[in-house]
C-alpha cells in the first residue's frame, strides 16, 4: 500500500512540474511569470502588511484609551 501512495505521489508532482514549466501560447510558463512579477507581488504584499500594522496599532490603542483604570 505504501508503494502505491508513492507513485501516486510522485505522479502528482511530476505532473505539477510539467504544468508549472510548461510554454503557455505566449511562450512563457508560470514560473517566468513568478520570476518576472515576483518582486512587484513582494512590494505590494509588504506595503498591505504595514498597513495592516497600522490599522491594528491604531486599534490597540484606542482599544487601551477606553479601557483604563
Amino acid at each position: 500500500m505504501r508503494l502505491l501512495k508513492f507513485l501516486v505521489v510522485g505522479a502528482a508532482v511530476a505532473y505539477g512540474i510539467n504544468y508549472v514549466t510548461k510554454k503557455g501560447p505566449d511562450g512563457k510558463s508560470i514560473i517566468d511569470d513568478l520570476a518576472e512579477n515576483g518582486p512587484e507581488w513582494f512590494d505590494r504584499v509588504k506595503k498591505y502588511g504595514e498597513l495592516t500594522l497600522e490599522q491594528i496599532a491604531a486599534r490597540t490603542q484606542d482599544f487601551r484609551d477606553k479601557n483604563k483604570l
